[in-house]
């Protein structure tokens, strides 16, 4: 086997355990995981898998999902217009989040406000990164 074909596999291999991990975290959070709309979702293996997912039920909503090397995390579809803007979100969001939990007299809420910040940062870089979105694949 080649070292393009290993590394090609791995890729495939990561790509497909962010995708059950989207999954279960929808599913955790009461919503039943359905198509995904691979136009949309986009991955920066092995950091950042965006996945537009749409509900399987009546009413079809459709959910954006952040799964790698980061919180898995998910907002409606309605919040971004694409994957790009998606990441921005998130990293405001997380940096919000983590001023109040580095506030906390609790160690453990502390480390996360910490990783937050800098899961956050690295976000806001990618979204900046023109090259990367000239690059950045969709899921095939």
């Amino acid at each position: 086997m080649t070292e393009q074909a290993n590394t090609e596999q791995q890729e495939a291999a990561w790509v497909r355990a962010q995708f059950q991990k989207a999954n279960k975290f929808m599913a955790e959070k009461g919503i039943l995981p359905g198509k995904v709309v691979m136009k949309e979702s986009r991955v920066l293996a092995p950091l950042v898998a965006v996945w537009k997912i749409e509900e399987n039920g009546p009413r079809k909503r459709r959910f954006w999902v952040l799964s790698g090397d980061l919180p898995t995390d998910i907002i409606p579809e309605s919040t971004a217009p694409n994957a790009r803007e998606v990441l921005r979100h998130f990293s405001l969001a997380w940096q919000l989040k983590a001023e109040n939990l580095i506030r906390s007299p609790d160690k453990t809420q502390q480390d996360l406000a910490r990783m937050l910040v800098s899961r956050a940062e690295g976000l806001g870089n990618m979204h900046q990164d023109e090259r990367i979105w000239e690059e950045m694949p969709m899921v095939n």
